[in-house]
């Protein structure tokens, strides 16, 4: 089974290692980056299976460019995790076609639960259109 890859956009250093960790721990390929720039370039060389994106971001809003993700026609089908420490990001998640949200500070079981809930779920569509 091929190993599953995951965009992790978020510009937290410290946060970015945890979930580094502990997504490399469970056997996930990483793509990691600070800005949308960086998104948009990684992106280039290859395509996640999810995206995991902060909200507040130095060159961007991560609700945003979640629904640019969303209405993108080559991006739209892959699954997206929203994180905040805000309050008022959940609704601006959801508006912008997320597929889950988590927020801040997030258990370590909790967001590896929903990334897997999320990939399962992005399988299940592909095995049903196929």
């Amino acid at each position: 089974m091929e190993k599953k890859r995951i965009h992790i956009l978020e510009d937290d250093q410290e946060i970015r290692n945890v979930i580094e960790i502990l997504l490399k721990e469970e056997g996930y390929e990483l793509q990691l980056s600070s800005s949308f720039a960086d998104l948009k370039k990684n992106i280039q060389d290859a395509m996640p299976d999810l995206f995991l994106l902060d909200v507040m971001l130095p060159d961007g809003n991560g609700a945003e460019i979640c629904e640019d993700l969303k209405t993108d026609i080559f991006t739209k089908h892959i699954p997206i995790i929203v994180m905040s420490a805000q309050n008022n990001s959940e609704q601006k998640a959801i508006d912008a076609f997320a597929d889950d949200y988590i927020s801040k500070p997030f258990d370590i079981n909790d967001i590896l639960k929903r990334i897997n809930d999320q990939l399962a779920r992005s399988a299940d569509k592909r095995t049903s259109k196929a």
